[in-house]
C-alpha cells in the first residue's frame, strides 16, 4: 500500500460519499470553513484509494478520524504506517479494533463506545416553535455557562455560531435547552448535529426532541444529510433521536492517545 498526503478535495469527496453518514463529519470538513485545519492521508493500491485518514487542528487538541466498513486489516496497516506522522497526542474517532494499533498503554482515556446515527427519513411535520430563539455570537457567554451546567464533557466550538444554526429555549431569561451543529456545510449539503443538552431541571419536557427536530427542518432548506454522535450507552438520547428520524449506522470508539517512544 502506498501512502500520499491527499490534497484534492473532489477525490476525497467521491471516497467519502460511499458512506455518506459513516463520514458525514470528515465530508464537511471538506468545507473553506474547516479546510484549512486539515490533513488528509491515504493508502492506495493498485491507483485506488482504499482508507483515509484525517486530522483535524480546529480544537484544543488535535483529532484523528480513522473510519472503515470494510477492509479492516488495509485501515490498520495504514494507521501502521502514519504513526509516525500523527501528533504525540490526540482525540481519536477510531473504528472498532483500530485502537489496538496504538497499544494500550498509549490510551490515557477512553471515552467509550459511540453510535453515529442519520436522519434517513423526513421529519413528519414541521416544529418550530415560537419561544425557540436562534443564537448568535452574542449568546457566547450564556452558551458557555449552560454547557457547565448541563453538559459539562461538552465540546463547544463558538465560531459555529456563525452559522447560525444553532436554536435555544430561554426560561425566565436563562438558556434551558439548545440544539446546535458541530459541522454544517452548504456547498457539500451536510450538517451533524451537536451541542444538544437540556437544563436537567427542565429535562423530561419533550424540549430536546422539539429543539432537535426544528433545528433538522431548518438544516433541510440547504442540507441533504444530516448525521450526529451519540453514546451507545446513552438510551434516552437515541430514542429522541429515533423518534425524531435518525437510524443507527455505525459504531465507532473516541479515545484521548498519547504515543509512546
Amino acid at each position: 500500500m502506498r501512502i500520499i498526503t491527499i490534497h484534492d478535495r473532489k477525490a476525497i469527496e467521491r471516497f467519502l460519499r460511499r458512506n455518506v453518514y459513516l463520514h458525514i463529519y470528515s465530508i464537511g470538513d471538506l468545507d473553506d470553513f474547516f479546510w484549512p485545519y486539515t490533513i488528509w492521508y491515504a493508502g492506495i493500491i493498485n491507483d485506488r484509494v482504499c482508507h483515509i485518514v484525517l486530522i483535524y487542528f480546529g480544537g484544543d487538541a488535535p483529532v484523528v478520524i480513522a473510519l472503515c466498513d470494510s477492509e479492516h486489516q488495509l485501515m490498520c496497516d495504514l494507521l501502521v504506517s502514519l504513526r509516525n506522522l500523527l501528533p504525540r497526542e490526540f482525540y481519536a474517532h477510531l473504528s472498532l479494533g483500530l485502537v489496538d494499533v496504538f497499544g494500550s498503554n498509549s490510551i490515557l482515556s477512553s471515552y467509550g463506545n459511540h453510535c453515529k446515527m442519520g436522519l434517513t427519513h423526513l421529519i413528519s411535520k414541521p416544529c418550530f416553535p415560537d419561544f425557540f430563539v436562534r443564537l448568535n455570537e452574542s449568546d457566547t457567554n450564556a452558551l458557555i455557562d449552560f454547557y457547565r451546567r448541563s453538559y459539562p464533557d461538552n465540546w463547544f466550538d463558538a465560531r459555529m455560531l456563525e452559522t447560525g444554526m444553532y436554536l435555544g429555549y430561554r426560561s425566565n431569561g436563562r438558556l434551558t435547552a439548545v440544539a446546535g451543529v458541530h459541522v454544517y456545510s452548504k456547498r457539500y449539503r451536510v450538517a451533524a448535529l451537536g451541542n444538544i443538552a437540556t437544563d436537567p431541571e427542565y429535562r423530561g419536557k419533550g424540549l430536546c426532541k422539539s429543539l432537535t427536530s426544528s433545528l433538522c427542518q431548518e438544516l433541510m432548506k440547504t442540507v441533504d444529510c444530516i448525521g450526529l454522535n451519540v453514546q451507545c450507552n446513552n438510551s434516552v438520547a437515541i430514542s429522541c433521536y429515533k423518534s425524531v428520524g435518525f437510524e443507527p449506522i455505525a459504531t465507532y470508539a473516541e479515545y484521548r492517545i498519547r504515543q509512546q517512544d
